[in-house]
């Protein structure tokens, strides 16, 4: 048949291609693959041997010893995969019974909130692919999971972002473990984070199933290889060996810029693996049409810590309804200036938008240390030694930061500084634990990754690299690390060192290279290494082209919190101690109100007694005080999901008084639902938290 125009409405076509359109079904919504995702590996686990939550262990599994490979040195993918779920899963809750696992929450706890006396094992199919725009620079991982259970005539979406630094199983115990109790789809990402770790010493890489691999031979499969050329990084080894480059720190993109973009590919991922198995047949019989939409499918962005903030950052992004709803707990969230908002507690106001993360976690990995001395006998699990904390008092003082002629007053004139930061009284007590634990690993990644610096920088004198024991005969020196460790890092890092036998170097140490907390400084001195905590904090404070750099990093990390009218719930623990609430949840409620105004559908949720890693309810001291914030995240899944699907109402903001289980000589008492009574959905006159006039009241 010859070509033949034919005007339409439309326009103009030929008869041939009208004609081919329409036996090929042009027209149709085709399902297609994003342009971004590379190839897709598939794995399906039939909920016995193996499966999507707990990697065939169950609930009995996952709360017993680490699952080890069969060969230390060469670990198969499917056994770092499980030795992943395993850490990712326990690194974000108190797996503890006394603490509620096994009871309150946990595998074997269905969907309904009842304790089973199954293992909570799920069946399905997983699939995992590198988001890149082509380059092998980003290879950021996705993955999605659809549990046997998934409906789609009742289809839901849940997004699963990993928490902290971690790889894309790091939300396998939050908004994972809902999701698939739920019969929802899971679209995780490790949002430019996660396990990538180049030896340079040797030269490999990790591939994106976990396993080591020759960088050279990765290629552009390697989860993350440092932007060194070959004769840089033989300069680098001569002079600092056996170093490592860490992709949140160090892939030199600053990816918290695009967490929230991450994470609505991951959205769209799933949305294409969801039509290739449940889309209607296109009319050429191959394809499969785009069924499954926003209009017939609910999504809820949800995650926690770093996740939930990237679920608000997606939330805010979003403008073609890819995501129904917004539920998170403790989000990591920065906001833009605003200083005509400000925040009541008691009689403490504090004014303006809160504090970007940079700034607030380098003033308490300077003050952390010489606060944690105000009161060493009430601090839980202190690891501080009181020495060197006094000596890093000593130099606040010299600094003009702190005032006092005494250590006493010095620490006093510390925990001061933190409180009138923003820090809340609840916090006190676990200032020291955290500087232990998280503050300054926290402080030395962001400082790299908002600066796009390099690891050959070796940004304020820190590196990264495993270090002697203490009682070898060269103690703290960085050395070779365990093969075996380095074997099994995507299993067991969590992307932020000190992790997987790599820890924090302090190469400016008198004598040479040490381990950071054993370092020394100017006169033999042990202060924490206060130069470096300095040097840190001068990236915020100063004008050095350094510091420059890394306030530009932050500016594209700033959230607006407009979630376009998106109903939304923020659970928070008030003694979140790593992300404060007056930083972040409580400036975040107040800002949706002054931005969104009549049309906000936010709730915020305060907890008493809760605080930002639940995993740490097992140290001495936390259980006893403290209750898991992970039973009010999944209440807020709860309710969020009723509201979507049955119209249900959201809860109003509040503060939940939790009762702290308290203990019987060192042991925590067994928690029970009396310690966590239920988010109220009309709280009482003495439990509101309200916003007028620009003024977030939170109850004290």
């Amino acid at each position: 048949m010859p070509n033949t125009t034919i005007t339409t409405g439309l326009g103009l076509l030929t008869a041939a291609a009208l004609l081919a359109g329409c036996g090929s079904g042009a027209g149709e919504p085709k399902n297609t693959k994003p342009a971004y995702l590379g190839p897709i590996s598939v794995g399906v686990y039939d909920g016995g041997n193996d499966d999507l939550l707990t990697a065939g262990l169950g609930k009995s599994g996952l709360g017993g010893a680490a699952p080890q490979p069969a060969d230390p040195l060469k670990p198969t993918p499917a056994e770092l995969r499980r030795i992943a779920i395993y850490n990712n899963y326990r690194a974000i809750l108190d797996i503890s019974p006394a603490g509620g696992y096994g009871t309150l929450y946990g595998p074997n706890v269905d969907a309904r909130g009842v304790a089973t006396t199954g293992e909570g094992k799920i069946p399905g199919t997983e699939y995992i692919a590198y988001s890149d725009d082509g380059s092998g620079r980003h290879n950021v991982t996705m993955m999605v999971q659809v549990p046997a259970s998934f409906n789609p005539a009742s289809a839901c979406i849940v997004t699963g972002t990993s928490s902290g630094s971690r790889g894309v199983y790091g939300a396998i115990g939050s908004s994972g473990e809902w999701g698939l109790k739920n019969g929802c789809a899971v679209a995780y990402t490790d949002k430019g984070t996660g396990s990538g770790m180049h030896d340079l010493q040797n030269n490999t890489v990790h591939l994106q199933n976990g396993l080591r691999a020759d960088a050279v031979a990765a290629g552009m499969t390697s989860n993350f290889t440092a932007a060194i050329s070959p004769a840089e990084r033989t300069a680098f080894n001569a002079a600092t060996p056996n170093r490592f480059a860490v992709k949140h720190a160090h892939s030199q993109q600053n990816s918290e810029k695009d967490w929230g973009r991450f994470t609505l590919q991951a959205v769209e991922f799933a949305y294409y693996v969801l039509n290739e198995r449940y889309g209607a047949p296109a009319r050429d019989g191959v394809s499969r049409l785009r069924t499954l939409t926003p209009a017939n499918t609910i999504v809820i962005a949800s995650s926690v810590s770093n996740g939930a903030g990237a679920a608000l950052a997606a939330a805010e992004l979003d403008t073609r309804g890819l995501i129904s709803g917004v539920a998170v707990g403790e989000p990591q969230v920065q906001l833009v200036p605003d200083s005509r908002l400000s925040m009541r507690r008691g009689n403490v106001t504090l004014a303006g938008t809160g504090r970007p993360l940079y700034d607030y976690t380098t003033l308490a990995n300077l003050l952390q240390p010489c606060a944690a001395l105000l009161s060493p006998a009430t601090n839980v699990f202190n690891t501080i030694n009181p020495a060197i904390a006094a000596n890093r008092c000593a130099v606040l003082k010299a600094q003009g930061l702190v005032n006092g002629d005494t250590t006493a007053e010095q620490a006093a004139g510390a925990m001061a500084v933190l409180q009138a930061a923003g820090w809340q009284p609840e916090s006190n007590d676990l200032q020291a634990s955290h500087y232990s634990f998280a503050t300054l690993p926290v402080a030395l990644t962001y400082a790299n990754a908002y600066g796009r610096f390099g690891v050959q920088d070796n940004l304020c004198g820190y590196s990264f690299a495993a270090t002697a024991p203490a009682t070898s005969p060269t103690p703290n020196v960085p050395v070779p690390v365990s093969a075996a460790a380095l074997a099994t890092s995507f299993g067991t890092g969590n992307g932020v060192p000190p992790t997987a036998g790599i820890a924090i170097v302090n190469n400016l140490s008198v004598g040479g290279p040490l381990l950071d907390a054993a370092s020394l400084s100017a006169g033999n001195v042990q202060d924490y290494n206060s130069a470096g905590a300095l040097c840190l904090r001068a990236l915020v404070s100063g004008n050095s082209p350094a510091a420059l750099r890394v306030r530009e990093g932050i500016q594209p990390a700033l959230r607006t919190a407009n979630l376009q009218g998106k109903p939304a719930l923020i659970v928070h623990g008030r003694s979140d101690t790593l992300v404060p609430v007056a930083l972040t949840s409580r400036p975040y409620f107040g800002l949706n109100k002054m931005v969104e105004g009549q049309a906000s559908k936010l709730s915020y949720i305060e907890v008493t007694n809760a605080q930002h890693f639940d995993a740490f309810l097992g140290f001495p001291g936390y259980g006893a005080r403290l209750v898991p914030l992970h039973r009010y995240f999944i209440q807020a899944m709860d309710m969020m999901y009723a509201h979507l699907k049955t119209g249900a109402p959201l809860p109003g903001s509040q503060v939940v008084r939790t009762v702290p289980r308290g203990q019987v000589g060192s042991v925590a008492n067994p928690i029970t639902l009396a310690n966590v009574p239920p988010i109220q959905l009309v709280p009482g006159a003495g439990d509101r938290i309200t916003f007028g006039n620009n003024v977030v009241t939170v109850a004290d």
